[in-house]
Parts: structure tokens; C-alpha cells; sequence
């Protein structure tokens, strides 16, 4: 009988991490050469899930709806960006560092302090002492020009938001948005984490996707799409293949709001360790067009072509990592049958969405058959795998763990009847189907 788990169960992340290196999904960064911490390769599986994760989220928020538009700003900007932003300020943690082993911890952490303590406790290794507190900076600093003497000192983006607001003048004078619109926007964005972990929950390296949302500077009008936003981003990681009750909204104390946030919200997700953030809705005011709009000297503010009316608009904005969620989808997918592994992820997420195998390999006239069907497939446009490796059993088991949805098998029937043997990845259940309407089957 099949086992769903839920995410705190013992041994699931760690079932989840070994699949992934396994089965080509994720592997740790750097690792030939000892790894390098909070960085994470993905694999030949795993850039294919996190391609169709992106592409879903690009069609639901950019290709299906007539408000919003895309960009796709740089990564290194005018260092004169983070310091209008806030980030210079807002991006840097107060830190403790132990005297025994050097490690550092964030000083307001204390129960990863008292665990800290406690290990090195248990080792007989004596009582933890902590430096003074000291601010360090999260962003990731860098240089760029070609004289080394007379190189311009700047920084990695630490968060994708920057681009989208300093382009919102090019975007409102190349287009033809009206507010209401918004931008979307997918890149990578960089911190200098003091202690990442949790596989791909804190990395130093990671992916975001974020839309802008500008609307007219109003309470009642900020509240509607607040809520909006908030229902529309709920629907559409049930969509993905969330469990309903893996989610849940956390609303952020007045204490605890960014400084940008007039209101601020979380989709959290029942991981192992607790509830944490998978993505963020934030009403940001007019904090950032009216900070770049000082700091730059450029007028940013937007002309109601109906009314003449000039204003700075406000922002809701609706963030998430690509990582994140993916983690959480393989830990929400992640089953065990009694003899196998199965990654229930949703058909359009799937690496693969078909896999077909000859019976035999050994056997041209199978092989060359199943090869016309594989290529058929692909050149369709739909994602295929070839297999022709041990058993057939095995086969299907490999495909499980991956997520395939569907294999098909070419036999011997196939040459009489031209049909094969099409095998369901949740049900195990095979059915003959003619192989000139596969295509319009997976479809």
C-alpha cells in the first residue's frame, strides 16, 4: 500500500536529498573539489523540473494575462541602486562568534546558540564563549573594470526587486500599461548567509520569481489587490500539487514588517523543522519609486492618460524563490509503495513526461520501432526519455522515482497490431493504445 508522508515525519528530508543525488535531480555544488557551502548544482532531472516550474509560473503570470509584462534586468547594477533601496542598511545580520570552533550565529538566535552550546557540551569539548556582537553584511561584494587598481567596487544583487523598479520609467514609456499593470520578473539573486542549510532552503545562491504590482496610491485600492494577490498565489501552488493543508498564511507582526512593507503576508510550508516561508506578499507603498526617484534625480512618477492626474504608484509585489518551492514539491510528491519510490509530481512539472522502452534491447526490429516512437514524441514537443537498460520492471521503477508519468513499452503486439503497452505511473495500470494517437493521448 502506497505512503504518503507528511513533511515532518522522520527521515524525509533525507530520503528526498539521497533521491536527489541519486536520480540526477540536485547535487552539491563545487563537490569534486570539497563542495563550497550553500551551493547547489541541479541535474540533468532537476534543471528540467525547475525549467517547467519557471516556464508555469512565466505562462500563469506573463503569456495568460494582459497586465503584466516581463523583463529581465542585470545582476550587477550601480552600487548606487542598494543604497537607495535599503539594502545596504536592511541587508546585514548582527553576529556571535564562537571562540572554540570560529563558527557564527546570527546573535539573536538563541536557541541555534544553546544547541551550539549543547554539541559542543556532549563533546567534552568545554563551555562555549561568544565574541561581541558585530554587523556583518549579507550582500555578496564584487568588482568589476579591467585595471586592477582602478576597479569599481559593487555588489550582487541580493534580492531581483531592484531591476524591476529602476526600469519603471523604460517600461511605462516602451509599452502601453496603464495602472493597474505589473512586472514580472526570474533571475538569480545572491546573499552571503551566515549559516545556510536545509538543503535548498538557505543558499547562498539561488533563483527568484517576482512580480511588480502597481496600482493607484489608495488604501482601499492597496487592501483589494493585496487580497487579491494573496488568493491568487494560494491557488496556484495548490495547482502546482501543494497539499492543502502544507500551507497556510501567517500574517507578519508590526514588528517584524520589512522596512519597505505597509503589509506583509507569507505562504508558509509545514517543512520538517517547523513552518517557514515559501513566498511573500508585500504591500511596499511608493517606498521604492519614491526612494530611486530621490536618489537618481529622475522623475518616476506615472501620468493617468484619461485624467492627466501624476502620481507615484503604490507596489504590491509577490515574491518566492524557484528553490524553495521546489524543494517543498519533491517532499509534498516524495511516496513510498511497498516495493518502490514514487515522485507524484504534477504531469506539466515532471522532467519527463513519457519514457519508452524496447522489451528487449537485443532485438533490432523492437528497438528500431520504439526509437521511431521515442523521436515522434520528442520532435512533438513533449518531454521523452529512452531506456533500454535491465529488466523492464526496473525500468519502471527508475521512471518512478524521476516522476515520469507515463512509459510505453514497445513489444512484440507492436509489430502485429501497431499498439503498445502504456503504463500509468501513480496506478501501475497498462493499457494497449494505438501508437499513430499516443501524442494526443499524453496531450
Amino acid at each position: 500500500m502506497a505512503q504518503d508522508f507528511t513533511p515532518t515525519e522522520s527521515g524525509l528530508m533525507q530520503k528526498v536529498v539521497a533521491l536527489c543525488k541519486r536520480r540526477g535531480f540536485i547535487f552539491p555544488g563545487s563537490e569534486i573539489y570539497g563542495g563550497l557551502g550553500g551551493t547547489w548544482d541541479y541535474g540533468p532531472t532537476g534543471s528540467l523540473l525547475k525549467k517547467n516550474l519557471k516556464d508555469w509560473w512565466w505562462e500563469e503570470m506573463v503569456t495568460l494575462r494582459d497586465d503584466i509584462v516581463g523583463v529581465d534586468a542585470a545582476i550587477m547594477m550601480n552600487p548606487r541602486v542598494w543604497e537607495a533601496s535599503g539594502h545596504l542598511e536592511a541587508f546585514a545580520d548582527t553576529l556571535v562568534e564562537c571562540k572554540l570552533c570560529h563558527i557564527r550565529l546570527r546573535a539573536d538566535k538563541e536557541e541555534e546558540k544553546k544547541e551550539h552550546e549543547k554539541e559542543h557540551a556532549e563533546k567534552g569539548e568545554g563551555k562555549v564563549e561568544w565574541t561581541n556582537p558585530r554587523r556583518f553584511s549579507t550582500l555578496v561584494a564584487a568588482q568589476v573594470g579591467v585595471i586592477e587598481e582602478d576597479k569599481t567596487n559593487l555588489y550582487l544583487r541580493g534580492e531581483i526587486t531592484a531591476g524591476v523598479q529602476i526600469n519603471f520609467r523604460n517600461v511605462v514609456d516602451s509599452t502601453r500599461v496603464r495602472v493597474p499593470f505589473g512586472v514580472a520578473q526570474i533571475g538569480k539573486a545572491f546573499r552571503n548567509e551566515i549559516t545556510p542549510g536545509n538543503f535548498l532552503f538557505r543558499s547562498r545562491e539561488f533563483e527568484q520569481f517576482e512580480v511588480q504590482y502597481y496600482i493607484r496610491p489608495d488604501e482601499t485600492e492597496g487592501k483589494k489587490w493585496f487580497e487579491y494577490w494573496k488568493q491568487n498565489r494560494r491557488d496556484w501552488h495548490l495547482k502546482l500539487g501543494f497539499k492543502k493543508e502544507h500551507l497556510r498564511f501567517r500574517d507578519h507582526r508590526d514588528d517584524e514588517r520589512a522596512h519597505y512593507a505597509i503589509a506583509a503576508t507569507d505562504i508558509e510550508y509545514l517543512t520538517p523543522w517547523g513552518w517557514e516561508e515559501m513566498m511573500g506578499i508585500h504591500n511596499r507603498g511608493d517606498y521604492d519609486l519614491r526612494r530611486h526617484q530621490e536618489f537618481s534625480g529622475k522623475d518616476l512618477t506615472y501620468r493617468d492618460p484619461e485624467t492627466g492626474e501624476t502620481f507615484l504608484p503604490w507596489d504590491i509585489e509577490t515574491s518566492s524563490g524557484v528553490d524553495r518551492p521546489l524543494m517543498f514539491l519533491l517532499m509534498d510528491a516524495y511516496t513510498e509503495d511497498a516495493d518502490r519510490v514514487v515522485l507524484k509530481l504534477h504531469p506539466r512539472l515532471a522532467p519527463y513526461k513519457v519514457a519508452v522502452f524496447p522489451l528487449v534491447k537485443n532485438k533490432p526490429e523492437l528497438v528500431e520501432k520504439a526509437r521511431t516512437i521515442f523521436l515522434a514524441l520528442k520532435k512533438a514537443g513533449i518531454s521523452t526519455a529512452w531506456d533500454e537498460r535491465g529488466n523492464i520492471g526496473k525500468r519502471y521503477l527508475a521512471q518512478d522515482e524521476i516522476g515520469t508519468p507515463w512509459c510505453v513499452t514497445v513489444d512484440y503486439q507492436t509489430l502485429e497490431d501497431k499498439t503498445v503497452t502504456v503504463r500509468d505511473r501513480d496506478t501501475t495500470l497498462q493499457e494497449r493504445i494505438k501508437v499513430d494517437t499516443l501524442e494526443t493521448h499524453f496531450r
